[in-house]
């Protein structure tokens, strides 16, 4: 089957069983915005970021899953730091997915760009820059299988544009 990398992010999150995500959709965002809006889990729409971390925790917390919530890149990154932060504290199982500048311009000071990669480690179990579409195949399983075991807490998945747009023949009905 060929989908790009936000189309295989979301098919992932339906295979895990994932009903309801939350975020705000920006730039760097708008191809899982594209993918989720095809698919039939539900969408939250928080008022901030910060607003859309905590949705996902609470989630957590009532079913016992990870909670998914999604933002772009940027201020975006920046303002899930909190939720993410009390997550970890919390030891609440979370999936946090970012939007990134294409990789060419990572570094660069790009218009809403930010090092997310290194803001995020300090408050995770695990985090992600995804450089290359094939790698989400591994990573998308390793973070939810993170952030449920041993004792819980959030993994972060920051991908870039470019990555969430690139095409990928994949079929999750092989994967186990």
């Amino acid at each position: 089957m060929n989908l790009n990398g936000a189309e295989l992010m979301i098919r992932f999150l339906e295979f895990a069983g994932v009903e309801i995500v939350s975020g705000i959709p920006g730039g760097a965002s708008l191809p899982i915005y594209d993918a989720l809006y095809e698919s039939k889990i539900r969408h939250i729409l928080a008022r901030h970021e910060q607003g859309a971390g905590f949705i996902a925790g609470g989630m957590a917390r009532a079913n016992g899953k990870p909670g998914v919530c999604f933002a772009s890149s940027g201020p975006g990154v920046t303002n899930l730091i909190t939720a993410v932060a009390d997550a970890k504290m919390d030891s609440i199982p979370l999936i946090v997915i970012t939007g990134q500048v294409p990789v060419s311009m990572i570094g660069t000071d790009a218009f809403q760009e930010i090092d997310t990669f290194s803001l995020s480690v300090p408050i995770t179990k695990r985090s992600y820059l995804v450089k290359k579409i094939e790698d989400l195949i591994q990573i998308l399983p390793q973070a939810w299988k993170t952030a449920i075991e041993g004792r819980p807490g959030p993994v972060w998945i920051d991908v870039p544009k470019d990555v969430a747009s690139a095409k990928i023949d994949w079929d999750i009905s092989r994967e186990k």
